[in-house]
């Protein structure tokens, strides 16, 4: 659904996005955007998630298996 709202720029060149897009994007203080001019228009596309977020949501791995600790597992379940 088209939504259109006005916003005005000030003399940095800053916008402030309305709360309720905000809020429905996610979009707080310090989050990222992308901004894609295409033509005369203006693209935001919040940047969610991002690899350094996701960084401490897995355990740490376990230590790596030897080769001989794989082959063994292999020759177990032949």
């Amino acid at each position: 659904m088209l939504k259109k709202y006005h916003s005005k720029i000030t003399k940095k060149g800053q916008i402030t996005i309305p709360l309720n897009i905000r809020n429905n994007l996610n979009i707080s203080t310090e989050s990222k955007v992308e901004l894609i001019q295409q033509d005369n228009c203006i693209v935001i596309i919040p940047i969610n998630g991002t690899i350094s977020k996701l960084k401490h949501s897995l355990p740490k791995p376990k230590k790596a298996l030897t080769c001989e600790e794989m082959n063994n597992i292999i020759k177990m379940s032949s």
